[in-house]
């Protein structure tokens, strides 16, 4: 590329000073750009400063080194000009790419060894002292594990941001996904992301019930429970055995941890809280509890929800009760929860459900799933 080429582009921008979102006109060459807009001018910057940021499918999001809130995206695809110049996305993050999974797996070792051997008595208090970008990287690195077995389709990606929306409005947590995982699961990760298993998604009878289980999970990440857990149980094996890079087996420590009552309690507060926010019924949730338990729906959500148990079904469904306790109280507690005389709506539209339960199924480049051996 001949270095006086000029280069244009009409990306969207956040200044990270206020919420405005500006479209101004991107004008540069191939070391600096200038932002554009009407009765203002920003830059110049240098292309070498930005930090390509997770996204959802179809942008391509960039931060700025040192200005913290400041975005630039660019919707649809990159002219080849534009793409060469832009840093590609990490695969686990910043740190680990730029000194290896391997070496960094020992550093967070021994931070999180010195961490957990000053906390291990406390980790209810602990947990919230241990710095976010910490966790963070953590997170980033058991997400990789899932190694393009994350689904986006056309029509179910933009569903399932639809439903995220409604129960996460001010961006909690900083991906939601759904695995081509057939157990029928969901899982909090450290670092403030959240993944949705493929059975999960297809065995819900509506979008409802995903809500009410996406709600727990964000419940979980506000409060960081997943990290606390972890600490709590497996002491030292957080880092040292749990992040080996091998597939699956950071996620399965994870499914594998018991939340203390007072976390699971909160954390059903919290999906209570979201889905009355958002004018969601928490009848399904009860019913879906009843379901997945093996039992019959509590009196007060019979007539207002559909509960099918299937032979079969429920002991495939005690994924989800492994890693979070069944109890009739919690059912009972969603279907109190249901405000009488208040007309609720589904969390999605008949199309977009059809959409999100097809979000795997239909998304041809996704990698099989794998069993965690759970």
């Amino acid at each position: 590329m001949p270095l006086t080429e000029r280069i244009e582009a009409h990306p969207w921008h956040y200044d990270g000073r206020n919420a405005n979102r500006w479209t101004p006109l991107l004008v540069g060459d191939v070391e600096t750009f200038t932002l554009k807009g009407e009765g203002w001018d920003a830059g110049p910057y240098c292309w070498a400063d930005l930090i390509a940021l997770d996204a959802p499918a179809g942008e391509h999001v960039f931060g700025l080194k040192d200005e913290q809130g400041w975005r630039l995206g660019f919707p649809g695809a990159l002219p080849e000009d534009l793409a060469a110049l832009l840093p590609k996305p990490a695969r686990y993050g910043g740190f680990i790419d730029r000194i290896g999974l391997g070496r960094a797996s020992a550093v967070l070792a021994m931070a999180a060894a010195a961490v957990v051997f000053v906390g291990v008595k406390a980790p209810g208090w602990i947990a919230p002292l241990v710095p976010q970008s910490w966790e963070d990287t953590m997170g980033d690195a058991m997400a990789g594990d899932f190694g393009g077995r994350i689904c986006h389709t056309k029509e179910g990606t933009p569903a399932l941001r639809a439903l995220v929306r409604q129960l996460d409005p001010h961006g909690t947590a900083r991906s939601i996904e759904v695995a081509n995982i057939g157990m029928v699961n969901a899982v909090a990760l450290p670092g403030r992301r959240i993944v949705l298993f493929r059975g999960l998604v297809e065995q819900a009878e509506s979008p409802d019930e995903v809500a009410g289980v996406l709600g727990h999970e964000l419940g979980h990440v506000r409060h960081r429970d997943t990290l606390t857990a972890m600490m709590r149980q497996l002491g030292l094996s957080v880092v040292l055995g749990g992040m080996d890079g091998s597939t699956g087996s950071q996620v399965n420590a994870v499914l594998g941890l018991s939340f203390s009552r007072d976390a699971e309690h909160q954390a059903d507060l919290a999906a209570i809280d979201a889905m009355r926010a958002s004018g969601i019924s928490p009848v399904p949730t009860a019913a879906f509890f009843a379901r997945m338990g093996g039992e019959e729906a509590p009196a007060k959500a019979k007539g207002k929800a559909k509960s099918t148990t299937q032979p079969g079904r429920s002991i495939e469904a005690l994924d989800w009760f492994a890693s979070h306790p069944s109890s009739t109280s919690r059912q009972q507690l969603f279907a109190n929860a249901a405000e009488k005389g208040r007309r609720y709506r589904p969390a999605l539209a008949a199309d977009q459900w059809q959409a999100l339960q097809k979000i795997c199924s239909a998304d041809k480049a996704v990698k099989p799933g794998f069993d965690f051996g759970f």
